[in-house]
């Protein structure tokens, strides 16, 4: 069974960090392409970043510059650190993890990050 449990959401000044952690099970980890995609409150879900198998790393231009994506195989872990943060990065982040041979795509739960003063 694949399960993936997202950690460090909370609430952060304007300008602060938080770093995003997704723990993968039940999956071939070094095999999959993984990401981030985010939703607000009336928005459709979005893709943030994504970071293939080998580690070749995708990032949206609305995030470009303040938010990396990265990989622990040995951990079977992807992180997400957000720096400079936004009132309008304010959304719910889920991982995700495309694996198998088809492949399927796999959803953590989602944690939630608020931007405000």
């Amino acid at each position: 069974q694949v399960q993936l449990v997202e950690s460090g959401g909370g609430l952060v000044q304007p300008g602060g960090s938080l770093r995003l952690s997704c723990v993968v099970s039940g999956t071939i980890f070094t095999r999959d392409d993984m990401g981030w995609y985010r939703q607000a409150p009336g928005k459709q879900r979005e893709l943030v970043v994504a970071i293939t198998s080998g580690g070749i790393a995708n990032v949206a231009v609305s995030v470009k510059g303040r938010f990396t994506i990265s990989r622990d195989n040995a951990k079977n872990t992807v992180y997400l650190q957000m720096n400079s943060l936004k009132p309008e990065d304010t959304a719910v982040y889920y991982c995700y993890t495309l694996s198998g041979l088809t492949p399927s795509m796999y959803w953590g739960q989602g944690t939630q990050v608020t931007v405000s003063s």
